[in-house]
């Protein structure tokens, strides 16, 4: 009862002497706490917002200008040029304001006007010199002349320790590259896909294109650029993910595991009230702005405006394409277990729960014994479904009453985690254990996660996790970002008992988790049972191969003198090669973050170069220098492309748009029309390792993270993600489906691993022997 009465600051009740008025004193406290606790936030992101803006100035700067000018102009040297004076003529004469204070209150004017000039200069500056991206194509260990002044000017410029929007507004904006540029580039990626005839098909289209419809098109597309801060990214998402009206799971979301060795705790409830904890820090950090921004070579910001949507978001479902709804702040966190929704707080007189505190109200929900309510244990199955019923049922069931209160407390929730009931995670020895532990966090049982919040927290009854995050909001680095950050956190900072728990005393009088309730009519209940058989028929269908490659990693790879992911991406061509016996059209995800509110560019690994090393490889005639050389040449290209993706020169985002602009205009190109309608039978991506270096791989090999994956984007082909985890591990996540006859993952998989080694055997002997 003592918890219950917490739970409101007042109550009364009407008796024949009148009101009988009840204060809870408990309840007042909590609320003035929060009241403060939300008063200094905003306090904080003001004075952050400020910081961003002046940057690369500060505060402390506005004053030696104020107190430079001051002293000249007292010691009979005007720096204004008569400026203070004219200003100190333009102020009103009172008693208020003797001669000397209008000539204080003049120097100052003048002074902060000097002062915001100069920031408006410099930023332009640092904007003029983040448009640099020669330092991009120049060879390994050498560096131009001009490219080093550009680099001492940048130091210059960025010398004071950046917020993590402080560079925002400096990015330049992503270029519309020229059309015959793009239909070059995109002419010179299909041609080892297509033969004589169909090649030249295709160049008669582009030449049409070209010639008649893209000039009037690339206006309208310069334009936009010069209106919007982006001229992709917001039809990227809204065309390519929010319109979409097929399941999110398995075709769109994503996932990311955990530490592959080591599990700090196997205790489910402690390791789920550390990562929460370790993750609301991470979150507390980002509404202060205090996260450094990521930085290539050390003094190239990436633009940070993902992150903005991390927290308190939901994609809301609609009939014709969805919208997300993201909240500037959110107390609590929507828990699942075992059929049953949970609302747990996530904070107690305005300070965040300690670790201790959430393993408490975890444990409470493992130790609830009550039965879900009729239709609640597969309500996520909606998520997990085709848009539109979840669409028409959310409208028809969910907008009123006491269904209403408790979807908005799904939805308005920081996140959403579920205290999962299986047991997953890598086990020495164990065949197949990385495969249904990529396949539960990719779809679960279809209804055990929310598949429409920015991300849900899976922990599994033996301490194990992972997450499984919505694409449409942001793209994989910057949950990778965040789940570093937890990991680390939660492994070396936060830490544990010697018998598992979290560390400290719990506080026994919190209130207990919330129970959603729900009303869920016999006809939604046949809708969420059409929902889940569709889901689940698609997650059967999903064929998946996780292996950890171990015969060598980067470090050997360097000795090819190549870049690893060039390496990678050459062997997933040759595997390809021989798994299907023909070339694909192949996407690999690069990021162009270098612009500002940049995502992501196509690079298409599939090249005349890749092609003509594969072949060698099947040739006896070919001398092993023969294939060093065309190895080279592939690689070579490979990072060329992914350079000019990465420098806003791709080819399929600009195209992209061209067709979006046809589509506004009612023109009809039969060009676009091809080229948006071709499969990518390979789809790849890199998952970033070490963004943050929170602790030194080195010094603990045994915390290598097994990356993250996705399911295949083309029903006959392949989806691989890998991580190069340190300098002997590499962690491949394959994926196909088992309705085409056309792919095996596991098949690929062994393909993978014997064209890695193939190739560093054309470089290095021993790399076979350790094979074997």
């Amino acid at each position: 009862m003592a918890e219950a009465h917490q739970a409101v600051a007042f109550q009364f009740t009407v008796t024949p002497e009148g009101l009988d008025f009840h204060l809870s004193r408990e309840a007042v406290r909590q609320l003035y706490l929060a009241g403060i606790s939300s008063w200094k936030k905003r306090l904080v992101r003001a004075k952050n917002s400020f910081l961003t803006g002046v940057y690369p100035a500060s505060p402390s700067s506005w004053m030696v200008v104020v107190m430079a000018t001051a002293g000249s102009f007292y010691c009979q040297v005007d720096p204004s040029l008569g400026m203070i004076a004219r200003i100190r003529h333009c102020l009103p004469e009172s008693r208020l304001l003797s001669y000397e204070s209008r000539t204080m209150v003049s120097t100052v004017i003048f002074s902060t006007g000097a002062w915001l000039s100069a920031v408006l200069l410099f930023r332009q500056a640092l904007k003029l010199l983040l448009s640099y991206h020669g330092w991009m194509f120049e060879p390994h260990g050498k560096m131009s002349r001009s490219t080093r002044i550009w680099v001492a000017l940048m130091k210059v410029l960025s010398i004071r320790k950046p917020l993590l929007y402080s560079f925002q507004t400096s990015l330049p904006k992503l270029p519309v590259p020229p059309v015959e540029a793009t239909i070059t580039r995109y002419l010179e990626s299909v041609r080892p896909l297509m033969d004589d005839e169909k090649y030249s098909k295709m160049e008669a289209l582009a030449k049409e294109f070209k010639e008649k419809t893209a000039p009037r098109l690339q206006k309208y597309l310069i334009l936009k650029s010069w209106w919007t801060t982006n001229y992709v990214s917001d039809w990227w998402e809204q065309y390519i993910y929010l319109h979409g009206r097929s399941p999110l799971m398995v075709n769109s979301n994503y996932y990311a595991m955990d530490f592959l060795y080591v599990t700090p705790s196997h205790i489910q409830a402690a390791r789920a009230g550390n990562m929460v904890h370790a993750i609301l820090m991470y979150r507390r950090k980002l509404d202060r702005g205090e996260i450094p921004p990521m930085m290539a070579l050390g003094i190239v910001p990436m633009c940070s405006y993902q992150s903005e949507r991390m927290f308190n978001t939901t994609r809301i479902p609609g009939k014709e394409t969805d919208t997300l709804l993201h909240l500037v702040d959110s107390k609590h966190l929507a828990v699942y277990h075992k059929g049953r929704f949970y609302k747990v707080w996530l904070y107690y007189g305005g300070q965040p729960l300690q670790p201790c505190d959430l393993e408490l109200q975890f444990q409470r929900i493992l130790d609830d014994p009550s039965p879900p309510q009729p239709g609640e244990e597969r309500l996520a199955a909606l998520t997990a479904g085709e848009r539109v019923p979840w669409a028409e049922a959310r409208a028809r069931f969910f907008s009123h009453g006491k269904n209403k209160v408790s979807l908005d407390a799904i939805e308005r929730a920081a996140f959403f985690l579920t205290l999962d009931e299986e047991e997953h995670g890598y086990v020495a020895g164990k065949e197949g254990c990385m495969d249904t532990y990529a396949k539960s966090l990719l779809h679960g049982q279809c209804y055990d996660r929310w598949f429409d919040k920015s991300f849900t927290l899976v922990v599994y009854k033996n301490g194990k996790l992972g997450a499984n995050a919505e694409h449409s909001w942001a793209d994989a680095p910057i949950i990778g970002h965040l789940w570093e950050f937890a990991l680390a956190t939660e492994k070396f900072q936060l830490g544990y008992t010697d018998r598992g728990h979290c560390r400290g005393e719990p506080n026994t009088q919190l209130a207990p988790p919330q129970r959603l309730q729900w009303d869920i009519p016999q006809e939604c209940r046949d809708t969420i049972e059409s929902s889940y058989r569709l889901a689940k028929a698609l997650a059967d269908d999903v064929d998946f191969c996780c292996f950890q490659f171990s015969e060598f990693g980067k470090g050997l790879i360097k000795k090819c003198r190549t870049s690893p992911d060039a390496f990678i991406q050459i062997s997933l061509q040759l595997a390809h090669f021989r798994d299907k016996g023909c070339f694909c059209l192949t996407y690999e995800a690069s990021m162009t973050r270098l612009f500002r509110e940049g995502r992501t560019e196509t690079v298409r690994s599939c090249t005349a170069e890749s092609t003509a090393f594969v072949r060698s490889m099947g040739d006896a005639r070919k001398t092993r220098a023969e294939r060093q050389r065309l190895f080279k040449l592939a690689a070579d290209k490979h990072q060329h492309m992914y350079r000019l993706a990465m420098t806003g020169a791709g080819i399929d985002r600009h195209l992209f748009c061209l067709y979006v602009v046809s589509r506004y205009l009612g023109i009809q190109s039969p060009f676009l029309a091809q080229v948006l309608s071709e499969p990518w039978r390979l789809s790849t991506s890199q998952t970033p390792q070490q963004q943050l270096k929170m602790f030194d791989l080195n010094k603990y090999p045994d915390h290598v993270s097994s990356g993250g994956g996705f399911g295949p984007v083309a029903d006959d082909g392949y989806g691989v993600s890998y991580i190069i985890a340190g300098e002997n591990l590499i962690t491949f996540h394959v994926s196909s489906k088992f309705s085409s006859s056309e792919t095996d993952s596991k098949r690929f998989g062994r393909n993978i691993r014997q064209a890695m080694l193939d190739i560093a055997e054309l470089f290095d002997k021993p790399a076979e022997k350790a094979g074997k």
